[in-house]
């Protein structure tokens, strides 16, 4: 098993990726459109099921996808689509299908169809995964069968707009961004942040044991215990491979956690706190303001 493929089954019991599909954008002609960043903890998506299309970043070239594309920008990047010369602002009309906007142009033939949307990565901490990705991860899966497949079945329960076709796409989605997610990985394994030290021999076991059971009072001799490795090693591989010691990890693995269901859930306070290891609703209160400069009250008003 590789590394990769070994760090991604230890977070699989943590990760789910949560897609929000906004647009179905059917153009044709010269056409050219702006998305603003996505928003903290959210990653931009875009998958070219027809045609082709560009994408430009500030302060950076152009990205050219073709159908069997999917680009995901992990950090939110604002960014501007277009195709042809991407000078022209046509008017683009919007209808909804089951909560869906599908953008079209009155005009010209269809030359180019895109799902676009956003991803929410439901980690134990979103941040110790997301700080790791790069600005771009481009695939391109249009020789790849089983993702053919996939693109196809969500492209058509888009089109189709059958009832319940929303939810049926943002399920395909999920498991699309998971396998994508995946192949990434595996393509470019991680040297830092929360994958790597999964996958790293010194570190994998102890990080391993921490995101499965974070409420537990894990103690440094326990840790170094289960990674077969002295204490002062396994502090030096925590702060080599994913920037901090493992108590902090963990600290940040409990806050990520605790932050995310907060925000996504209605679960009480007092019982994420005990979820995530702190004997108290005040306790994680004090260190939710601590690590994000917000209470827990403040941060579920603004979901």
């Amino acid at each position: 098993m590789s590394e990769a493929h070994d760090a991604l089954s230890r977070l699989a019991p943590v990760l789910r990726v949560r897609p929000e599909l906004q647009d179905f954008c059917r153009f044709g002609g010269s056409w050219r459109i702006s998305h603003p960043p996505a928003g903290t903890g959210w990653a931009a998506f875009h998958i070219v099921t027809k045609g082709g299309c560009s994408i430009e970043r500030p302060d950076s070239l152009p990205v050219r996808l073709e159908a069997g594309d999917v680009l995901l920008l992990p950090h939110g990047d604002g960014h501007v689509v277009y195709g042809g010369s991407g000078r022209e602002l046509r008017e683009i009309t919007t209808t909804y299908r089951d909560h869906i906007r599908v953008k079209e142009i009155e005009g010209p033939a269809v030359q180019a169809e895109l799902i676009c949307g956003r991803l929410h990565l439901e980690t134990a901490s979103e941040n110790l995964l997301l700080r790791t990705l790069p600005h771009v991860i481009m695939l391109r899966l249009s020789g790849v069968r089983r993702y053919a497949q996939l693109i196809a079945m969500i492209r058509d329960e888009l089109e189709a707009g059958r009832p319940g076709a929303a939810s049926v796409a943002c399920d395909l989605s999920s498991a699309l961004f998971v396998m994508l997610l995946r192949q990434h990985l595996e393509t470019e394994p991680p040297t830092q942040g929360l994958l790597a030290l999964l996958a790293a021999r010194e570190t994998a076991r102890a990080a391993a044991a921490m995101v499965g059971d974070p409420a537990k009072p894990w103690k440094l001799d326990e840790l170094a215990s289960l990674a077969a490795v002295s204490r002062a090693t396994l502090v030096r591989a925590f702060r080599r491979i994913g920037g901090m010691p493992p108590q902090t990890f963990l600290t940040e693995l409990r806050l990520g956690l605790a932050r995310n269901r907060i925000i996504h859930t209605p679960d009480s306070f007092s019982k994420i706190a005990a979820a995530v290891g702190y004997q108290s609703e005040a306790a994680l209160s004090r260190a939710m303001n601590r690590r994000f400069a917000s209470r827990p009250g403040a941060m579920r008003r603004v979901r």
